[in-house]
């Protein structure tokens, strides 16, 4: 058996996504939680680009991989400290664990029973993709970033107005 350099980055890629969504749900500490999710991202950042999707691997680094962490980390910077004393494990997570085995189950069963075909792929250029981005898809694109600077304001309303009724 003979393993090539794209199998072992492969099983490395898997690792990393592995590896950070564990870290994800078994960190004490939010903050490790956070980091271990930037992990998963990388992570999946490389499954794209084992997928010949450049653009996807573009967008999972720079959207979710920096801009959702760094909310999220200082979301949890921002924070009030007295919010997280009050928190208490969860008593539902023996049912947690039965349904994530049931489903690691169905996955594997899905993954073992199912053919692979092994086909040579080829990617879309970022120079293409781009042009029919922003000459195809321009209005549509335009409607989602206002749909989100929409809901960042709403977000920043409703937190203003929850620290004006509680000092």
């Amino acid at each position: 058996m003979i393993i090539s350099t794209s199998i072992i980055l492969f099983y490395v890629v898997s690792i990393l996504v592995i590896g950070g969504g564990l870290g994800v749900v078994l960190a004490r500490n939010i903050v490790y939680s956070a980091f271990s999710l930037l992990v998963a991202m990388i992570g999946t950042a490389g499954v794209f680009l084992f997928g010949f999707s450049e653009f996807l691997a573009l967008v999972q680094l720079l959207i979710y991989g920096g801009a959702v962490v760094i909310v999220i980390v200082f979301a949890l910077m921002l924070t009030k400290i007295e919010d997280f004393r009050n928190l208490n494990d969860n008593d539902q997570w023996p049912l947690a664990v039965m349904i994530s085995v049931a489903l690691l189950a169905v996955l594997l069963i899905a993954l073992f029973g199912s053919p692979i075909e092994s086909t040579l792929g080829s990617g879309v250029g970022l120079r293409h993709l781009g042009k029919t981005l922003f000459t195809d898809w321009a209005i549509p694109f335009e409607i989602a970033s206002f749909v989100l600077l929409v809901a960042l304001i709403g977000t920043i309303i409703l937190v203003r107005e929850d620290e004006e009724e509680n000092p």
